[in-house]
């Protein structure tokens, strides 16, 4: 998807030029690439002999629907559990839960409004 977002269309061929070595093979840029299509994060319109690929996504969106499913799959979709999980691991700073507190504080406000 980071490279389909760089480049904003693009074949296979294209899409290789790319990745830094080792190269992933071309049938494995195609597979992925129509898993991402039949989940509709990527669409194709022929080019002469050739598909050319797009993203139907933002990076954002996209963000967003990878973290649901991490949370989904890892932490029972429970959000408290991956944060607990998370700020465990990581060591966060207490800078850093100053900063994760002040947003989850704006949340909470603009859920009121």
């Amino acid at each position: 998807m980071q490279v389909l977002w760089k480049m904003e269309r693009g074949i296979i061929k294209d899409i290789l030029k790319e990745f830094l070595h080792p190269k992933p093979a071309y049938n494995t840029i195609s597979t992925v690439l129509r898993v991402m299509e039949n989940k509709g994060f990527v669409a194709h319109e022929q080019v002469g002999a050739f598909f050319q690929f797009y993203p139907l996504i933002t990076k954002e969106a996209y963000a967003k629907t990878q973290a649901k499913s991490l949370i989904k799959t890892y932490y029972e979709s429970s959000l408290p559990k991956f944060i607990a999980a998370f700020a465990r691991d990581e060591n966060l700073s207490t800078e850093d839960m100053e900063q994760i507190n002040q947003i989850f504080a704006i949340a909470k406000e603009s859920k009121k409004e």
